[in-house]
């Protein structure tokens, strides 16, 4: 345990300079920094995103709509670097104006429609398409319960262990103690339901699995933080089960590409503008040297 000990002042005061890793995307005042638009294509929804775990659940919720036959769902998908500041772009910033991806522009309709938070995201498609959520009646109340828990569980997760476990500056006994034991406790939650159920919500595929996987699933598939040995998720075999049988469908596999800007080159579509840009413009293609 450290002995260095933290006095918090009267009045806090912004020292980004103490921020780590991430300080430059993060600032303590909402709103644009600078004037910049947002690229515009062709299709009907328009997706500012990174492949981040949040930004994964709309790129994966639009390619299994793409999979099920939904013409309609076709998609522009434009990066936005966090770590540029694109986010706080005034453009961005209308339409999500808590500047954090990933942020939909619903371009269908009579009138745009902006669609922030990715949960709201995957309701709002959800529901326009009649696809990976129940209608009505228990089964709808047992999907939404498992995306809440998921919005409200994930922040411990990733702002929690994920950030003191691999980005702080510093390792701290106390807050990596405390975050690990919350998230083996969430994956204990997760692993005792799906004992008994083939996905999170039931027998069938939902947003409520297309919201967890991102986060818990590629934890347990050892892509997120380095932590799988650390976590143990091997000893979660039911979680690690659903997390593999998700990890195998064509449309996660899509959407794990799409604003993708790190990792192996032929992973990464930086843009994705039609399914023919899966085979045709990941960055191995138009970075040949850089791939060699």
């Amino acid at each position: 345990m450290s002995d260095t000990t933290y006095t918090p002042p009267k009045v806090w005061t912004w020292d980004q300079a103490s921020g780590g890793k991430f300080a430059s995307i993060n600032r303590p005042i909402a709103g644009a920094t600078h004037d910049k638009a947002v690229p515009i294509g062709a299709h009907p929804f328009q997706l500012y995103s990174l492949a981040t775990p949040n930004g994964v659940k709309a790129t994966v919720m639009l390619e299994e709509l793409l999979e099920a036959g939904v013409k309609e769902a076709e998609y522009d998908a434009w990066l936005i670097n966090i770590g540029e500041g694109d986010q706080f772009g005034s453009d961005f910033v209308a339409i999500n104006p808590n500047s954090k991806i990933p942020a939909l522009h619903d371009r269908s309709g009579a009138a745009p429609v902006r669609v922030f938070e990715s949960a709201s995201i995957l309701m709002h498609l959800a529901e326009k398409f009649g696809h990976f959520l129940p209608k009505d009646g228990a089964a709808r109340t047992e999907v939404m319960n498992w995306v809440f828990w998921q919005m409200g569980s994930a922040p411990y997760l990733g702002g929690g262990f994920g950030h003191f476990y691999a980005y702080a500056p510093e390792k701290f006994e106390y807050p990596i103690n405390r975050f690990a034991m919350e998230a083996k406790r969430q994956l204990d939650v997760l692993n005792r339901e799906l004992a008994e159920k083939t996905y999170i919500a039931g027998p069938d595929y939902t947003i409520a699995d297309i919201a967890i996987w991102p986060w818990y699933g590629q934890l347990v598939l050892g892509r997120l933080y380095e932590a799988a040995e650390f976590l143990d998720v091997e000893s979660y075999e039911h979680v690690m089960r659903w997390a593999k049988a998700i990890d195998a469908r064509p449309a996660v596999q899509r959407g794990r590409m799409v604003n993708r800007a790190f990792g192996e080159l032929s992973s990464q579509l930086r843009e994705r503008h039609a399914a023919s840009d899966f085979e045709t413009r990941t960055q191995d293609k138009l970075e040949p040297d850089a791939a060699e």
